[in-house]
């Protein structure tokens, strides 16, 4: 890992993002709660936060630290989901693994969830948006 004990503690925030591409019936099936498993974003949202508190559990180097926020929100498209993460800490290193971590594991969960009914599901364009240090 990285040294990162002597730099200051400080404000940080990071905001990544990621589209899953689905059918149109997909997206009207998971609108209408017709999924099988359950509420596929509600449990997608879950995932997503729960995935930023491990993300030093999943990225060998990554540095543990707390996160003094965390959210996961979902823009619903008639031919897919954006799924936006934000992630903020205090902390000497910054917390845009966490966003990213966040916003796989959301797609990843919406893919598990759907994927009996949709065999063309795809992710793209998962990248990181903003990374500040106040």
């Amino acid at each position: 890992m990285v040294d990162v004990g002597d730099k200051p503690t400080s404000a940080r925030r990071a905001v990544a993002q990621g589209l899953i591409c689905l059918q149109t019936a997909t997206v009207e099936i998971i609108q209408s709660g017709g999924i099988d498993k359950g509420d596929v974003l509600g449990v997608a949202r879950v995932a997503g936060i729960m995935a930023a508190k491990r993300c030093p559990d999943l990225i060998p180097l990554c540095h543990p630290i707390t996160l003094t926020h965390c959210s996961v929100e979902f823009d619903v498209r008639p031919k897919g989901i954006l799924a936006r993460a934000t992630c903020a800490t205090n902390a000497q290193t910054g917390v845009e693994m966490e966003a990213l971590c966040a916003v796989n594991v959301a797609l990843l969960t919406i893919y598990d969830m759907c994927k009996a009914i949709d065999k063309t599901m795809q992710m793209e364009q998962i990248q990181l948006l903003e990374k500040t240090k106040i």
